[in-house]
């Protein structure tokens, strides 16, 4: 039950701050009840879900999170990488979205600027939506390419530590695990 009302604040919560505070809010329920890639919070979401799935497979495998990821950031760009290299990271969907990762502190400063809160949520679509091109295009975890999935996985760990913080400000949750079918 209590999931249920998360879910409801989260979807409530996103909608309205996906608007532009000096603009008409037309809240479309329809969409904003649909439990599918349709609905943007969902999307946001469940990038966020997939990535913490992909981590966690990629465990499985053997290949590991490199020490300095496994949640003891000291922030952007204050990590050791751990000898990983992100020179391999040349697709131009990886490209793509290291791009996007990197905006966020761009959005950040200019919601702040403006207070045109609903920059993050846009922000947070669109990183979800370069994630999943990229993760449709580049397969992250490949055992005999040890050093390409070890880049790979630190890219989608960038991610997701990008999406929780746009969904962190924005006031909505970042679950690592989605049961609905999206």
């Amino acid at each position: 039950e209590s999931e249920k009302q998360q879910a409801g604040s989260d979807v409530a919560r996103f909608f309205y701050l996906m608007r532009h505070h000096d603009t008409a809010m037309d809240f479309d329920l329809e969409l904003a009840t649909k439990q599918s890639d349709e609905n943007p919070v969902l999307y946001v979401q469940y990038a966020h879900a997939r990535i913490s799935s992909v981590i966690d497979k990629a465990g499985i495998e053997g290949i590991e999170l490199c020490p300095s990821h496994s949640g003891r950031d000291s922030g952007w760009g204050q990590s050791d990488l751990g000898g990983v290299d992100l020179a391999l990271l040349q697709h131009p969907k990886e490209l793509a979205l290291i791009l996007k990762i990197c905006d966020l502190q761009n959005e950040v400063a200019r919601t702040a600027e403006d207070y045109s809160v609903n920059r993050l949520a846009n922000y947070a679509i669109e990183l979800a939506r370069t994630y999943h091109g990229f993760y449709d295009s580049c397969r992250v975890i490949q055992p005999d390419q040890p050093e390409l999935s070890q880049a790979r996985l630190t890219l989608c760990h960038a991610t997701r530590l990008a999406l929780q913080a746009a969904l962190n400000l924005l006031g909505v949750s970042a679950p690592n695990r989605m049961d609905r079918a999206v």
